[in-house]
């Protein structure tokens, strides 16, 4: 197998612009209908939004690579970056507390240009608590860097990387191409989508960590994005990506094949215009808790509070399976009785929506 970087003419990717138009028009009229939408928020519910939407990157970016984080180390960790936390608090999950401080660099940093020493630092952060890897640095292992699946005998390559001796000129030139093709650059691109596209898939093949490079190649995209639209973007490419794997590593395989990229810019297109839908409605989604709390906040119990903020962790799509009567009580520990009481509240008052009926019966939030 010849990979795209063994190829003539690497790194000069060609493409047929013609072929995503439509969704290039379509994810700027979202982006800026999202953009929108956050300028005509409070600032506490700007604040929360933003918040929402890096836990749910971070967690997701994690959860592709194979490492499950939990939301509310996350969101602690996110807070105590942000100066937010009314008391610090300690998160023992070094991944959970690497993850949240890329998510904050990310947003904070988008503007600048992008260097060798900014890597090494987000490489640092998603590797704290990590052994026997070579952290901070390219990689320099003399063994070839391959993307594998299967077991042990019945491995099958998918890709491999340029061996470590051609990373720092691969890298160097990656880190160039990326500040150049920014707005006003000397090869800019001036469509957001594409240069984020292009920056995912040459990072991805040089590959030039150890690990993690799944983690900063999704947040260097999000970086182009970011830049194009001269603001922190709002969306979780992650979340996106997790909903249906198969897909984005199918894609990033025949990528690598070839650097005719037109079949990837399609597919990343495609991705981020549905990110940013999903980004619109987390807005729509926050705005409606914001209104309910202020609302039902004064009249409901502490037990009912606390199990509709669970349910409610769980986004748009709603708590899996519904509230339950047995939930309830192992959620608030009350007795049956108790939640019997609270949950006939809820229904009264049209919080709660009942699903199912007798022992099966299970509720869910009417906002």
């Amino acid at each position: 197998m010849i990979y795209n970087w063994q190829q003539k003419g690497w790194p000069d990717f060609k493409y047929d612009l013609s072929k995503i138009e439509d969704t290039i028009l379509s994810f700027a009229e979202k982006a800026g209908r999202v953009g929108g939408l956050l300028k005509g928020l409070s600032e506490d519910v700007h604040i929360k939004t933003v918040i929402d939407m890096m836990v749910t990157e971070a967690v997701n970016t994690s959860e592709i690579e194979g490492e499950t984080l939990r939301r509310n180390d996350v969101m602690s960790s996110i807070m105590n970056n942000l100066g937010l936390a009314q008391e610090k608090e300690h998160v023992q999950d070094k991944r959970a507390v690497g993850a949240a401080e890329l998510m904050v660099n990310v947003q904070d940093s988008h503007a600048e240009k992008l260097t060798k020493r900014k890597l090494f630092s987000w490489h640092r952060m998603i590797m704290q608590g990590s052994k026997g890897l070579r952290v901070g640095a390219w990689r320099t292992d003399p063994d070839p860097m391959q993307v594998v699946s299967g077991y042990v005998g019945k491995r099958k390559i998918h890709f491999e990387a340029p061996p470590k001796d051609r990373v720092p000129q691969e890298m160097k030139s990656f880190i160039q191409w990326f500040n150049e093709t920014n707005i006003g650059g000397k090869q800019e691109i001036t469509k957001p989508i594409v240069r984020s596209a292009i920056a995912h898939i040459y990072f991805e093949s040089i590959h030039p960590f150890e690990d993690g490079n799944g983690r900063i190649g999704r947040a260097i995209s999000e970086k182009a994005l970011s830049q194009g639209a001269a603001r922190p973007i709002l969306l979780s490419l992650s979340k996106t990506i997790e909903a249906n794997k198969k897909d984005y590593y199918d894609a990033l395989k025949q990528a690598q094949k070839s650097n005719e990229i037109t079949p990837w810019l399609v597919y990343f297109s495609n991705l981020a215009l549905q990110a940013q839908i999903e980004a619109e409605e987390e807005i729509d989604f926050t705005l409606r808790k914001t209104k309910f709390f202020n609302h039902y906040e004064p009249v409901l119990n502490e037990r009912q509070l606390k199990a509709i903020r669970r349910m409610l962790e769980e986004g748009p799509k709603g708590f899996k399976g519904g509230m339950s009567n047995k939930k309830y009580m192992s959620l608030t520990k009350t007795s049956n009785t108790t939640a019997k009481r609270d949950l006939n509240d809820l229904v009264e008052r049209k919080i709660f929506v009942p699903m199912g009926g007798g022992r099966s019966t299970s509720y869910d939030i009417n906002l």
